[in-house]
């Protein structure tokens, strides 16, 4: 039965009891009440499986509950008792297929055979895995060009799949990679490196139990990283100042009732989250994070006219880093008026904020999408390294920045070799290894090869997981082009929108999940993945798989590669299969980081991958950490059309990247749809409109094509001026295709300019 359509606004805290309620009523959706607490207990521990939810670390010292509630939904659409099976392929046409949403389809169950796309019957039809794999290969052999061929990464795969997945595509001629974190985190890829001479984050899980100060932009912890709720809370009841900077005032930036603790249950307390919670004007970021070194910068000038204690580390500051003239320069360049214009924030609120920031001995600076997926999102990511960098809060113990990446193995995958990107040491290492010389062009990112398929230059898309289709930007034209293409290849655990947009000829080909046994030659396999804080570590199914025929990500790889290269191969894909040990060893020989791995992932916890930064060891161009300037405050390009708003595309709380666990979204108080748009009452007397009426969501395009999503409904929300929020992917059609970060070439999708017009449509079914 379907939740009603309704808006009604939640008063409980995050977490508690309506988060037990609601992952117990996953579980029991999906018919796995009494396995799934079971398989639950062995999520995130010693000699168990690694949640396949989000990305955040795992404490050294686990307890028997280290879930939480969108883990226990994750596992739950994983281990589902519904099958997606031959039969139901063979009683629904594609076209059938794609008039339902996306929940729908993803509802009807785990995948169990490889399926080939049948054109005269306009339906998937089963296939052997051999004639899958020789399909793939036939495709392969048949371009040109190897450049003609896309081969994506999701962050779910193991380091092992993404391994073999890059050592595939190289030996077969091409570096194009794009990869799932082209799409959110690919500015931090790019701007850290430049600003601290490494791509990741430099702080460890320990790390926020000796912070003083936490500050957290653009993220909303409560739905994308739930277990780091834990963190906050253990924060907040020792008397560290929280900040949160973000247009929405998420539940779980304002409290937190822990599950875990049996007094905050009983008594239905819970311990409040954010000292302050600042609501930032989409795109105005950059504006704040300036107005932040602003009241540091004259804080400082006023402490050494006194000649008390600095407030800048000037040790650090001259010791470690390059740049602060140019920084100081274009600081003081920058007005107070236009700060607060910008920001939405006041002088005084920025100035209570910085206060607190100068007060710590030790802060860490935590941010998500919110920064990243701008226009100029590599440099959002930079002003947030120059604010760490001012009071020397890198490379010590409880400070540091902490970018939030999503799933839980896109880290994992970049480290192992999967970027267009590649240095020349990975290729020198990899012709050392295997005897084949790697190409050394660049390939293409998510966007230049979404521009390829258009332009009609690509001709097969391979996806290792993931749901490409709907994750991508202007469906209008990149499904189109999608579908114009010679062979569309799906490895997934469950029917999604990617295997109904797909090319002439179509592979649907079913793995194993996270929670299932993997048994090859040499027995049961454990795979590895890397967490946020870049730690490094074992997950071993214990399920029986949903179909005997499905195959694991390393031994799908594995079969493509054979098909493809034949005898020419340099690579033992059989040996690899049969015990990933010998994978690993592999990685090792060509990542020297991971010396020892196949012990050290042995030990309760994992190991850490060693961060340079962390160690004030600065791998950049000049030798130390740069202050990096950002010239004026917009984070995108300014639009001077009236009544423009700022859209920023936003997850529900029942959701994961694509995977919708339920049309709702509890804590903003939606239920049974998602066809929404979030908008002050301010912005809707300005437009005159009300509650529950619906528009047409148009965005300002600078190319002259019509971009726009139907008869949404609108939910007044405390929001900032001049901005609104709707739901991802529903609103991806919005975000051009040429909208995009020049550096890192992420999508903007948290600021798009749009106009709402009151709709003459019928709403959407959902």
């Amino acid at each position: 039965m379907g939740v009603a359509k309704t808006i009604r606004p939640y008063h409980q805290p995050a977490g508690g009891w309506g988060a037990l309620k609601a992952m117990g009523t996953a579980l029991v959706e999906q018919h796995v009440a009494v396995h799934g607490m079971a398989t639950l207990a062995r999520m995130n521990q010693p000699g168990g499986f690694d949640c396949p939810g989000c990305g955040w670390a795992d404490p050294k010292h686990t307890s028997p509950f280290e879930y939480c509630e969108n883990g226990g939904k994750a596992v739950a659409w994983e281990m589902t008792t519904r099958r997606c099976t031959p039969a139901f392929f063979e009683s629904h046409t594609v076209s059938e297929l794609s008039a339902l949403n996306d929940y729908e389809l993803e509802m009807e169950g785990r995948l169990t055979h490889p399926m080939r796309y049948d054109d005269m019957s306009d339906r998937y039809l089963p296939v052997s895995w051999d004639e899958a794999f020789a399909l793939v290969g036939a495709h392969l052999n048949a371009l040109p060009d190897p450049n003609m061929a896309e081969f994506y990464t999701s962050g779910r795969a193991s380091n092992e799949a993404a391994f073999l997945y890059q050592l595939f595509a190289r030996e077969y001629g091409t570096n194009n990679f794009p990869d799932c974190s082209n799409m959110c985190h690919e500015a931090t890829s790019v701007g850290l490196p430049q600003s601290i001479g490494v791509g990741k984050g430099t702080v460890l899980l320990e790390d926020f139990a000796r912070a003083d100060c936490i500050f957290i932009f653009g993220q909303n912890p409560g739905t994308n990283s739930p277990r780091m709720m834990t963190e906050l809370r253990n924060a907040s009841r020792r008397g560290a100042t929280i900040m949160s900077f973000n247009p929405f005032r998420e539940r779980a930036l304002e409290r937190f009732q822990a599950p875990q603790s049996p007094v905050e249950m009983a008594t239905l307390s819970s311990t409040p989250i954010s000292s302050r919670l600042y609501q930032v004007k989409v795109g105005g970021d950059v504006a704040l994070i300036k107005g932040l070194m602003k009241c540091l910068l004259a804080a400082d000038e006023e402490a050494r006219a006194r000649e008390s204690a600095p407030v800048l580390d000037w040790d650090f500051i001259k010791g470690h880093t390059a740049g602060i003239e140019a920084l100081v320069a274009d600081l003081n360049a920058t007005s107070w008026s236009d700060v607060e214009r910008k920001s939405g924030i006041s002088r005084t609120e920025i100035e209570i904020a910085a206060q607190a920031y100068m007060k710590a001995e030790r802060a860490i600076l935590v941010y998500g999408m919110g920064i990243t997926q701008h226009r100029h999102g590599t440099q959002n990511v930079q002003q947030i390294a120059n604010l760490a960098l001012l009071r020397g809060n890198v490379g010590r113990e409880g400070a540091g920045i902490c970018p939030v990446r999503g799933h839980s193995n896109v880290q994992g995958d970049r480290t192992v070799g999967i970027t267009e990107t590649p240095s020349r040491a990975l290729l020198d290492a990899i012709e050392a290894r295997y005897g084949f010389s790697p190409p050394k062009a660049d390939g293409h990112n998510v966007v230049t090869a979404l521009e390829a398929m258009v332009r009609g230059e690509t001709k097969v898309f391979i996806g290792l997981g993931g749901n490409f289709a709907a994750a991508i930007p202007d469906w209008q034209l990149t499904q189109q082009a999608m579908r114009g293409l010679d062979l569309t290849v799906h490895i997934a655990t469950k029917l999604n929108r990617s295997h109904l947009v797909h090319g002439r000829d179509a592979l649907i080909l079913p793995c194993l999940g996270r929670t299932e046994i993997d048994m090859q030659a040499s027995g049961p396999q454990s795979v590895t993945v890397e967490d946020s804080m870049s730690m490094v570590h074992a997950s071993t199914g214990h399920n029986l798989p949903a179909s005997e025929n499905l195959k694991s990500e390393p031994a799908i790889i594995a079969g493509m590669a054979r098909a493809t290269l034949g005898h020419r191969s340099k690579v033992n894909w059989e040996a690899l299969t049969e015990d990933y040990a010998r994978i690993r060893e592999e990685i090792e020989a060509v990542f020297p980081i991971f010396q020892g791995y196949n012990a050290r992932i042995r030990e309760p916890g994992g190991f850490h991958l060693t961060s340079l930064a962390r160690e004030r060891i600065w791998a950049t161009a000049t030798g130390k950490a740069n202050f990096l300037v950002c010239d004026g405050l917009c984070e995108d390009p300014q639009v001077s059309e009236e009544d423009v708003l700022w859209l920023t595309t936003v997850r529900s709380h029942d959701q994961y990247n694509t995977t919708l666990y339920s049309l709702s979204d509890r804590y903003r108080g939606v239920y049974g749809q998602r066809d929404v748009i979030f908008l002050s009452q301010a912005e809707m007397d300005r437009r005159g409109l009300k509650a529950d009426d619906r528009v047409d969501i148009v965005t300002v395009s600078q190319d002259g094509v019509e971009r726009a999503v139907r008869a949404f409904r609108v939910v007044p929300y405390a929001f900032p001026e001049g901005g609104c929020a709707a739901y991802y992917p529903e609103t991806n059609p919005l975000v051009p295709l040429y909208a995009h970060d020049p550096q890192s070439f992420t999508p903007a999708s948290k600021g798009v300019p749009v106009r709402l017009v009151k709709s003459t449509a019928t709403p959407a079914v959902q």
